[in-house]
């Protein structure tokens, strides 16, 4: 019987998580482009509506009713996502420049990352203020306020906002609202805080009619909020606002709502751009110098048609822009689109009402603000609350024949020499032990080992559970290193082994590259380097290493070293079983999934080198049979019990409600039988702590058993030394006959 796949043939790349790109995401994961591999690069995981963004200020919304999942939005689509900062454009190599990535190939390329607030030289107190945008940095400056003002409502509280459009009008009313809430609930006077909104023009929100404009003023003198028109802010020092006029404030927070920017980088890839830096686009939204690019929302500008950078005319360019690009991408004529020339606009007034702006017609009501809550929640459940997909056909039409899966299914020799000739480029150069390595043509790697050390070995391999390759290989390498660390080893050498994707060449190129890539910076930065390996193509990305290190043997840690009266310490926070549980299904927050990466990523070395320095006797690496499964082991090799602390176990943001509302990986079943070793489980089973012993873990803590008398110090060194979650969560003490190994302490 032959099997079909459909292989990648073509990479389109969404540069940002604007509103755009979040429609686009969820019409193509409800129809998937065929041959076609999509990658989304965000600096967050989480992508602000800006319709809802004074609602969240004003405490109306919380960030997850206001902030799309990009996270679970790429995983409907099926596509790749990459969290990280672009920095430029290589055009002539079809290439996107990031920050911490490798160049990221496409073929196809759209950009969406909105605007920023522009910033006058003038400024020389950067930190005093809080532009806006990027919306997240925006989001926590202002919750570290509000707590500031929530722990002393006493203290009076001066804010600055610049910029009276409708944006400036909207945060200061919300600001105002949220403010005034703390006071009354303190039992403080009004007049703890004050506002004052600057404007250089001569009329606030210009944009709109003189009824909106003179409504406006009204609802800002009565909650008694300082407007200042006609003054342009010359410099910000030292939290004082100083104007050309030479009226000057002090503020404890300034916050800038000026007319928007591009973002710089821009100006230095070759697109051609307006006046103001904005990507310049023809009516099907492709740029004017680059056919195969694409810009939508605020960063672009239609020549044809240019209108306020307003989302309004944002989330309407979704399905034009989708269109277009599926017919690029099948070589199909574009289709021109034409925006409208009048629109609605609905200001949230913060106090149960909304102003609606359409032409010169004007109004405010509550009703509005009903309507406009609506429509935008509406908005959010659609791209956050997204529909089950049907099950597939059980007769599929055919689409390409896969590839045979003789010799290995290898990767094709040319596109394996390409990769490992980019990858050589940024590889440390090999160890004089190594006789034979990755530059040699032999088929096998050969490796001295010095006189008076043991070599130690270990391989993991697993499929892919983030959907980016170069992320991928850094977690990968990491957790593979892991099992050395344990050991007291030092790494030495690795071997690969990787599965990616079917696809044209060029796909599975950059897979591989991207794939080895964060596998050989890892690998680098411990010290050890990349001696070759083995490739495959195949359904799904995969990978593993073959890890070698060095240690003298009476070195060695070993897990049957624990003693009775030892701390138990454990390097990483628990959870990752758990959380990308819920991830597949959807139901976790992008910021937990980005903090568990965080975690993963870490190196156990500094963790390791610490533990020996501290005289630990006993270790090992927290992984897939979960804390428990692998205590287990510890306490049989050494003939000792242990009892555990729930409360000190350290956890990974969002762990705890996705196990309590169930949602646990596939191999917490089998780890759940190792609850035959714990003394009293049943007593607190039903805490959702106790689940996560069980969890099984990727690229998980360290857990080792360290003399009391150094338990603090190694405690604090660790924290020092880059693991903030590390704690002491157990001691051991003497095996009692016929009672289990293993006791717990609950909350």
């Amino acid at each position: 019987m032959q099997s079909t796949i459909e292989p990648v043939v073509k990479d389109l790349v969404l540069i940002g998580g604007g509103h755009v790109h979040a429609i686009a995401l969820r019409m193509f994961g409800m129809k998937p482009l065929p041959g076609v591999r999509i990658t989304l690069i965000s600096e967050a995981s989480e992508s602000a509506y800006s319709g809802m963004l004074p609602g969240r200020v004003a405490n109306l919304y919380t960030d997850e009713k206001c902030h799309v999942n990009l996270c679970a939005l790429a995983d409907f689509a099926g596509a790749q996502f990459y969290i990280d900062q672009v920095t430029n454009l290589d055009l002539e190599h079809k290439q996107v420049i990031c920050a911490h990535h490798p160049p990221i190939a496409f073929d196809v390329l759209s950009i969406d990352i909105g605007s920023t607030p522009s910033l006058p030289e003038g400024i020389r107190d950067q930190k005093g203020v809080i532009p806006a945008k990027p919306v997240r940095a925006f989001l926590d400056r202002w919750d570290e306020l509000i707590d500031r003002v929530s722990r002393h409502p006493e203290t009076p509280v001066r804010l600055g906002i610049v910029g009276g459009g409708a944006a400036g009008v909207e945060l200061s009313l919300s600001m105002h609202r949220r403010i005034q809430e703390i006071l009354r609930a303190a039992h403080q006077p009004s007049t703890n805080l004050e506002i004052h909104l600057i404007h250089r023009g001569p009329q606030l929100v210009p944009q709109f009619n003189l009824w909106v404009c003179h409504c406006l003023r009204s609802l800002l003198a009565q909650r008694h909020i300082h407007l200042h028109l006609n003054e342009e802010v010359e410099t910000v020092e030292a939290h004082s606002i100083r104007c050309k006029s030479g009226f000057e404030v002090t503020c404890d927070a300034i916050v800038w709502v000026t007319q928007a920017s591009a973002p710089d980088w821009l100006s230095k890839t070759g697109l051609t751009t307006d006046e103001k830096g904005f990507v310049l686009v023809n009516d099907a939204l492709q740029s004017l110098n680059y056919p195969f690019v694409f810009a939508v929302g605020d960063v672009a500008t239609m020549i044809n048609h240019p209108r306020p950078k307003a989302g309004v005319f944002a989330v309407r360019q979704g399905k034009p822009l989708v269109r277009n690009l599926r017919r690029f991408l099948q070589n199909q004529p574009l289709k021109p689109f034409h925006p409208q020339k009048r629109y609605l606009s609905l200001l949230n007034t913060a106090d149960g009402a909304a102003v609606a702006a359409w032409g010169r017609l004007g109004w405010r009501s509550p009703l509005l603000w009903r309507w406009k809550d609506h429509i935008d929640q509406r908005f959010m459940q659609r791209l956050n609350h997204l529909p089950s997909m049907p099950a597939p056909s059980p007769s599929p039409p055919p689409l390409s024949p896969m590839p045979c899966a003789g010799c290995g299914s290898k990767v094709g020799s040319n596109v394996l020499s390409r990769v490992l000739n980019r990858i050589q480029q940024t590889s440390h150069a090999p160890s004089p032990q190594i006789l034979i390595g990755l530059e040699d043509p032999d088929d096998a790697a050969v490796i001295q080992i010095p006189a008076g050390q043991v070599m130690v070995q270990t391989v993991d391999y697993f499929t892919t559970l983030i959907h980016d390759p170069f992320v991928f290989g850094q977690i990968s390498a990491n957790h593979s290193l892991s099992d050395l660390y344990a050991m007291g080893a030092t790494p030495h050498s690795a071997l690969a082994i990787a599965t990616v994707p079917y696809g044209a060449a060029a796909p599975v190129e950059e897979s591989l590259y991207q794939l080895l890539s964060g596998a050989v910076q890892v690998l680098n930065d411990a010290g050890a380097v990349l001696i070759g390996g083995h490739t495959t193509e195949g359904a799904e990305l995969a990978f593993g290493v073959a890890c070698n290190g060095l240690a003298p043997e009476s070195a060695l840690l070993r897990k049957g070293g624990m003693q009775p009266g030892q701390a138990l310490i454990l390097t990483k926070p628990l959870g990752t079983g758990t959380l990308f549980a819920a991830k597949m299904q959807r139901k976790a927050l992008g910021r937990w999934i980005d903090q568990a990466v965080e975690s993963m990523l870490r190196s156990n070395q500094q963790a390791s080198r610490c533990l020996l320095e501290h005289h630990a006797t006993a270790c090992t690496d927290v992984t897939g049979f979960g804390l428990v499964g692998h205590l287990v082991e510890m306490v049989q090799a050494s003939n000792v019990a242990v009892k555990l602390h729930l409360e000190s176990l350290p956890i990974l943001p969002g762990a705890l409600q996705t196990a309590r509302i169930g949602i646990l990986s596939s191999l917490q079943p089998q780890n759940l039988r190792a609850c035959q070793f714990i003394d009293n489980w049943e007593s607190v089973s039903v805490l959702p702590q106790f689940q996560l012993l069980f969890d099984p873990q990727t690229s998980g803590g360290l857990l080792a058993a360290v003399p009391q008398e150094h338990a603090i110090a190694c405690l604090q060194q660790l924290k020092a030394s880059g693991y903030p979650s590390s704690a002491i969560i157990g001691e051991t003490v003497p095996l009692q006959v016929g009672r289990s190994p293993i006791s717990l302490v609950g909350l």
